[in-house]
């Protein structure tokens, strides 16, 4: 049965494994779209423009903004990030879902836009925040600094917690993708997601007349 596609928030303070739980959905259903949001930061070794983001420079960041093309966007450690609205929109007519990588700023204005009606948010908390914290510093990729910034910032992430659907403690990366699996088949199966199920229960009915 038909139905809209579903936009998926998932957050969770830098190095929670919000990242990780995205390729895991991905590998899980194929058929779930990646926002691939843009971005003002240079690309990291390795990355790809139009892959892991849209590398854009300040001035064609604010263009997009000023002409509606942001779905939503934010500052975060001095960099821009934002998601491009028009492959979202595409995406959902054609009943495909949609996967924000992004933090609780983002995911509140996606929440309150006119698209919030089908938005499912799931929020990672680390089981602590030594945790946390060892996990950032495995990445190898981050100086003292922005590591002791990471952690300040990821204090501000979980005051947040409260605002989304679902919150889970990611302890057991597999346990953790589980759950998330779980809540998006229910999701999907809401009532009020399924647009032909009116006409089905009325084709029932009429058929139940027919028979009298």
């Amino acid at each position: 049965m038909k139905r809209r596609g579903l936009l998926i928030i998932l957050s969770s303070p830098s190095g929670a494994g919000k990242s990780t739980m995205a390729g895991m959905l991905r590998e899980w259903d194929p058929s779930i779209a990646f926002s691939v949001s843009a971005t003002t930061r240079p690309p990291r070794v390795g990355e790809q423009d139009g892959r892991e983001y849209h590398f854009r420079t300040r001035e064609e960041f604010g263009e997009m903004v000023a002409s509606s093309e942001m779905l939503e966007h934010a500052e975060v450690f001095t960099n821009l990030y934002g998601s491009p609205k028009a492959p979202v929109k595409a995406a959902m007519g054609a009943g495909q879902d949609t996967l924000f990588d992004i933090d609780w700023q983002g995911g509140q204005q996606i929440r309150n836009s006119s698209l919030g009606n089908d938005v499912v948010s799931i929020f990672l908390l680390p089981p602590s925040m030594a945790a946390l914290e060892q996990r950032l510093r495995a990445r190898g990729q981050d100086s003292d600094d922005v590591i002791n910034d990471r952690m300040s910032k990821s204090l501000d992430e979980v005051s947040h917690w409260a605002e989304y659907d679902y919150v889970l403690v990611n302890e057991d990366m597999d346990a953790c993708a589980e759950q998330v699996r779980a809540i998006l088949v229910a999701e999907r199966l809401r009532r009020e997601r399924q647009e032909g199920l009116n006409d089905f229960v009325r084709d029932l009915q009429d058929e139940f007349g027919s028979r009298t």
